[in-house]
């Protein structure tokens, strides 16, 4: 059983991060104070305060493609993932990687899928077809 964790980052719009996290993503929204606001994750908390958004630079080596570094992220199980897609891909999200798969045949095999939340922090999700592969080495 993997025990939760806890991310607070910056946004620059509570309204707009509610409506993203909460409407697009399906994140269940939980406390909130005037200048933060919390969320269910997939199982885990994310806060949300506002305040400076956090540097990015495209410095992430994924296949042939740079992705922003520093990101975060969830793993799912392949379903979950492709609902999660098709949800995101329906809404007209901008993505940085499209949803696509790599290592395909190879041990670690994973889709994955980058874009960024309306305050411009980058966000990864993966998708397994078998959960127990996430820390397979090549």
């Amino acid at each position: 059983m993997l025990t939760p964790f806890h991310l607070a980052i910056n946004v620059t719009d509570l309204e707009a991060t509610r409506v993203f996290y909460g409407e697009v993503l399906g994140a269940k929204e939980g406390r909130s104070t005037p200048s933060w606001v919390d969320f269910d994750f997939f199982g885990h908390q994310l806060s949300f305060h506002l305040g400076p958004v956090m540097k990015t630079q495209n410095t992430g080596h994924v296949g042939d493609h740079l992705v922003p570094m520093p990101h975060f992220g969830i793993v799912l199980a392949l379903p979950e993932w492709q609902a999660l897609a098709a949800r995101l891909t329906a809404a007209q999200v901008a993505f940085i990687l499209p949803p696509s798969v790599r290592f395909e045949g190879e041990p670690g095999e994973q889709w994955t899928m980058f874009f960024k939340d309306p305050s411009g922090n980058p966000i990864e999700i993966k998708g397994f077809a078998d959960l127990e592969a996430v820390f397979a080495s090549h």
